[in-house]
């Protein structure tokens, strides 16, 4: 990953100064620079498409297996929003699902309903349509120091380290293989470590359960159209789905999914900028449409971000390519999801989420060597590791008490 003084650049993109002299006069004109301005579809975005897989596999499986949830509409979401960010941001920004959500439905199944898991997504589309409406979005982000923020990124890494040795631990050998082969090809060009990491969890699969090969020769094709779901959604639905699920969220979200994202591309991307109003209300678009049509709750997440950028995605093309697999996968291959999904073992998704907290911590080290903002770094980690919210707030108060003296080091 680029330093803050060593950004990685991309080209021209959609909207930007530099191509509106430049603007398509026509729909197919319009398209081509839809698609193709300031994007690359090349072997490192592809690569790096997959490198949020280790968020994303396990959390899809969990709701369909566990929530028993339509995967049509999980997938759908995820598949369209992918598209849709790549092309419009046009930088590796990802789309994830909710953790605290997920991690409460999935927790407690006999308790948590598929309306409720809609009606907390209801729940935040109209809550940070109104955070940016109102500019509150863009008062917290002014009032947000970078200690805080490094804080928040330093946290959220370490839990994905931790969370990726969960992961890997029950198949300990498949994993220092492979975090030994992605660190051999780790900055490769020709050869990019995921699409080897993924190659060879495959094999692993295989040799592990030869019966694979019989299982895929039996995959067809069935088209199916997702059905909606706003009508399914009762008032007791919404409120539990608010108090339950949506709330605990928040803090969450606008520490890693909006101030968080925001800054890692800003750093990274600094031709390609991205705002915290424009962030937040595309949170509200989100998810409205992903309840519409049945899905989860959705974000953007700056380890997401660090996880496609550590594998060699650049521009908005990696999202693009992977939203094309997901589309895919749901509207036509829904009855053999689990199967194409369980070829990639949990110690490979562990070893790609290892790298993607790696990568993600690793950003805190432009924080400088100044004390207090140190202190209030780590301070924001550490409690973030545990909560979010907690971690944020400890971290603006520290960082206000620090600098009108109150509180001295």
């Amino acid at each position: 990953m680029a330093t803050p003084d060593q950004p990685i650049s991309g080209t021209t993109y959609v909207g930007s100064p530099a191509s509106a002299a430049t603007w398509p006069r026509t729909p197919l004109g319009f398209v081509k620079q839809a698609i193709f301005g300031g994007n690359r579809y090349d072997r490192g975005e592809f690569a790096g498409a997959f490198g949020d897989l280790g968020t994303f596999i396990p959390f899809v499986v969990a709701y369909i297996t566990v929530n028993k949830m339509d995967p049509l509409g999980i997938l759908l979401g995820f598949g369209i929003f992918k598209i849709f960010v790549g092309l419009y941001f046009k930088t590796p920004v990802s789309v994830q699902p909710m953790k605290a959500i997920g991690g409460a439905a999935i927790a407690h199944p006999e308790m948590v309903t598929s309306g409720m898991i809609w009606g907390s997504g209801l729940f935040t589309a109209a809550f940070w349509a109104v955070m940016a409406l109102t500019g509150a979005i863009t008062w917290l982000e002014k009032i947000t120091a970078k200690p805080v923020i490094r804080g928040i990124m330093l946290g959220l890494g370490m839990s994905f380290i931790i969370d990726a040795v969960g992961l890997a631990k029950d198949q300990p050998l498949l994993a220092v293989a492979a975090v030994a082969l992605t660190f051999l090809f780790l900055t490769n060009e020709r050869v990019p470590a995921m699409l080897l990491l993924l190659a060879l969890g495959i094999v692993y699969s295989f040799v592990q359960n030869p019966s694979l090969v019989g299982q895929l020769s039996g995959v067809s094709l069935h088209f199916r159209l997702p059905e909606f779901a706003l009508g399914k959604i009762t008032w007791n639905d919404l409120v539990m789905g608010t108090l339950i699920l949506g709330l605990p969220q928040v803090p969450l979200t606008l520490g890693n999914a909006i101030l968080g994202i925001v800054a890692e591309n800003n750093e990274l991307f600094p031709d390609r900028p991205m705002k915290v109003k424009t962030v937040a209300l595309d949170h509200g678009f989100m998810n409205i449409v992903s309840t519409a049509i049945g899905g989860v709750p959705l974000c953007h997440g700056a380890g997401g971000m660090a996880g496609h950028v550590r594998f060699g995605a650049r521009t908005g093309g990696a999202l693009v390519i992977l939203g094309l697999i997901v589309t895919f996968t749901g509207l036509f291959l829904l009855d053999s999801v689990a199967l194409l999904f369980g070829m990639v073992p949990t110690a490979v998704l562990g070893v790609i989420l290892f790298f993607t907290g790696l990568e993600l911590a690793s950003i805190v080290r432009d924080i400088g060597s100044k004390k207090e903002d140190i202190y209030v770094m780590l301070v924001t980690a550490g409690l973030a590791i545990v909560n979010m919210g907690v971690g944020f707030l400890a971290g603006v108060v520290l960082h206000c008490a620090l600098r009108k003296g109150i509180v001295k080091l």
